[in-house]
């Protein structure tokens, strides 16, 4: 089975041409993608993960609200029982966030730059489909 990935652009962002590029990389790649489109709350992205049975989620981010809505996902990921759902994060995240997003449970930061054959790889290394 492929591995199902859930792409999203939380809060009031407006940019979503990266979130794009990464989408279609992942599914050239062979995953099963789903994009949610712009803003996007926090709730309905792990709603859309649950109904979408994802074993991966990446967020796009441009705003600066970061630090509040990653790890608001990956909170909600947790209360619904979806521990076991990968979040990673991209966009405009400044490095010194980047640690405290870690112990908060984002698996992984891309920043601008990064090559789309870097994130498949790291999802392909890092999330197991379902059987």
């Amino acid at each position: 089975m492929a591995i199902r990935v859930l792409v999203a652009k939380p809060g009031l962002d407006g940019h979503d041409r990266g979130a794009k590029i990464v989408a279609r990389a992942l599914r050239d790649a062979g995953m099963e993608v789903v994009y949610t489109g712009l803003h996007q709350t926090p709730e309905q992205i792990v709603e859309a993960a649950l109904q979408e049975d994802v074993q991966c989620v990446g967020l796009s981010i441009h705003s600066g609200a970061h630090m509040t809505l990653f790890p608001r996902v990956v909170d909600l990921l947790r209360e619904r029982g979806a521990d076991d759902v990968v979040v990673f994060g991209g966009g405009i995240v400044p490095k010194e966030d980047i640690a405290a997003l870690k112990e908060q449970g984002v698996a992984q930061i891309f920043t601008p730059g990064a090559r789309t054959t870097e994130i498949v790889d790291w999802v392909r290394e890092h999330v197991s489909p379902r059987e």
